[in-house]
């Protein structure tokens, strides 16, 4: 009996024990080839005669191919890769050698390099010391992992970052050493000619350093970077305002360090990266390795430099990823004023109908929650951009605190992690990979770093019209200020300006009793310029645009928490306000 599919048929006699004999034919579209061979599936060999070849296949180019306009024509692949290749060594060069490391691109573990070996760079930018003789880390190729994707990090921070771990919900959980927050008495900041209106003094969170000094420790970690196998790089933006974007390089030697400013920053476009060049701001992050102790203005083994001239910043003898994140902040604090641009330590939402609101709040007030409301578009979380075009983030992700973290308070928090997002410091169950964020082991300041699309109702570009309101937050556990005051232009300079608000336990380590603490424009440790200024600018942008100020107490007040007020008057969170 024929089967009728053209492949085989039944014999009615012939087999053994007088079964019927299957017989096999040809398809009519393989009768002209006899060399066909037959498989037990319909697929073709694979086109891979060894299993690296085969392990080639499994990867496609996703590098962008096309060409760079320059003034001589246009750039391949390859030259591209070489341009950038040359911009890294030259961020890499050293002051006393002149030129930077040898670099080439791809993972050293690899057999093959992505692309051809460039040799050492200079840069040419600055005057150099007389050039000494080369030394052995001047003799070899410093690998350069170049805007790694996540998964690619995971990888790396896996297999060679010791507590580095997957959790349940699929983030990369990792350690930040010793360090589980930032230095603020280790960050210094050049005094020279560029920064001597900044505010220096008693007060001031600048505490100065000489352009030698730095040097010293600028040279301190390019040489550490320098003697790894290999270093990660990526070049990223600041600021979602096109006409004020900041282009940003960090070098650093950790995999968690390069995730979490993929996540933090903006991330380019394949074919913004293509037409990068130079950056306007390069962090070394070469955390791992101390700063000489006797060396002048150090006063431990950590040290943190920005050098505003040269638009630098130097990390030493601190992983805590935190310290890029807030220097960055502290140099947008800088260059956008004097662009007539207000930096804000703020929180930013906007509702359906375009209504934008700015939140200022120390640790604790209910910043991050009020922000991220389920009801209004989320611009950003933390560092912000007021010109005249209207409200920007400055940042492309949000670094939320995880301390007693729950779906049920925070559920958009709670779903952005996932893959993707880096969790520092946390504690978690060794066989399910679950997180107890209610535990505090390691540190209470366990974060969350995460791309800001990783909430739903994030408003991408991260850019809103003028704001309408202006809230400024303060938990006063003395219950002496009203749930809500709507504050005259004077009232919101005079609160802005104290950044009021009270400590109370588990927000910071050793604090049991209700202390009242003061921050200027509620970000004092990031800011350059006098409080003054910024509050200048905010009262002229405030007046300009029509802003209300608003005190928002989110402790207590008259002896009730201002939450079971608001519950009571069954006044959605927001509308309260407005």
């Amino acid at each position: 009996m024929a089967a009728g599919n053209g492949e085989f048929s039944f014999r009615s006699s012939g087999g053994r024990n007088n079964l019927p004999k299957i017989q096999t034919h040809k398809k009519a579209e393989d009768v002209d080839n006899d060399d066909k061979i037959c498989h037990d599936d319909s697929a073709r060999p694979v086109k891979a005669n060894t299993l690296d070849e085969l392990h080639s296949l499994q990867k496609k180019k996703s590098a962008p191919t096309t060409p760079i306009q320059a003034a001589q024509g246009f750039f391949s692949e390859e030259q591209r890769h070489k341009q950038q290749l040359q911009s890294i060594s030259a961020s890499l060069a050293s002051l006393t050698r002149e030129t930077g490391p040898k670099v080439v691109r791809g993972d050293p573990a690899r057999t093959t390099p992505e692309t051809p070996r460039v040799p050492a760079a200079s840069d040419q930018q600055h005057h150099f010391a007389p050039t000494f003789n080369i030394s052995d880390s001047g003799l070899k190729f410093t690998h350069i992992l170049y805007n790694l994707s996540p998964a690619e990090l995971y990888e790396q921070a896996i297999k060679y970052e010791k507590g580095s771990y997957i959790t349940s919900s699929g983030a990369l959980v990792t350690l930040s050493g010793a360090k589980t927050g930032r230095s603020p008495r280790d960050k210094r900041v050049v005094r020279d000619e560029t920064t001597e209106d900044l505010w220096w003094g008693k007060g001031s969170p600048n505490i100065e350093m000489d352009e030698h000094t730095f040097l010293v420790n600028r040279e301190r970690a390019v040489d550490y970077l320098c003697s790894l196998e290999k270093v990660y790089v990526n070049d990223q933006f600041l600021n979602w305002d096109p006409e004020h974007r900041i282009k940003v390089r960090i070098v650093s030697a950790r995999a968690y360090h390069s995730l979490f400013m993929h996540n933090m920053c903006i991330r380019p476009t394949p074919e913004e990266l293509e037409n990068f060049g130079t950056p306007d701001f390069t962090i070394y992050n070469a955390g791992q390795f101390p700063c000489n102790r006797y060396t002048h203005y150090m006063t431990s083994s950590t040290s943190i430099d920005l050098n505003l001239a040269r638009r630098e910043m130097i990390i030493l003898g601190t992983q805590y990823a935190g310290e890029m994140k807030k220097g960055l902040f502290g140099v947008m604090h800088f260059l956008m004023p004097k662009r007539q641009i207000l930096s804000l330590h703020s929180g930013c939402n906007m509702g359906k109908e375009g209504d934008v609101a700015l939140f200022f709040g120390l640790s604790g007030t209910g910043k991050t929650t009020l922000s991220t409301d389920q009801n209004r578009y989320l611009i950003g979380d933390d560092e912000h951009c007021w010109s005249e075009n209207g409200v920007s983030n400055i940042e492309g992700g949000c670094y939320a605190k995880c301390i007693d973290l729950s779906r049920e308070k925070e559920p958009d928090i709670w779903n952005a992690i996932k893959f993707g997002a880096v969790l520092e410091n946390v504690v978690f169950d060794e066989h399910t990979r679950e997180v107890d964020y209610s535990d505090k082991s390691v540190t209470e300041n366990t974060r969350a770093a995460y791309p800001i699309d990783f909430i739903p109702n994030a408003k991408i570009p991260c850019v809103g019209p003028h704001p309408k309101n202006v809230i400024l937050l303060a938990c006063d556990a003395f219950g002496v200020l009203p749930p809500v005051s709507r504050l005259s232009l004077a009232q919101t300079m005079y609160h802005f300006i104290s950044g009021y608000t009270a400590l109370v336990a588990g927000t910071e380590d050793g604090i049991k009793e209700p202390t009242a603490t003061f921050s200027a424009c509620f970000g004092a440790a990031f800011i350059m310029y006098h409080p003054t200024r910024y509050a200048a600018m905010l009262a002229e942008k405030m007046q300009k645009h029509g802003a209300t100020g608003w005190l928002v107490n989110t402790g207590w007040s008259a002896g009730r928490s201002v939450c079971q007020y608001i519950c009571e008057c069954k006044y959605p969170q927001m509308e309260i306000f407005f």
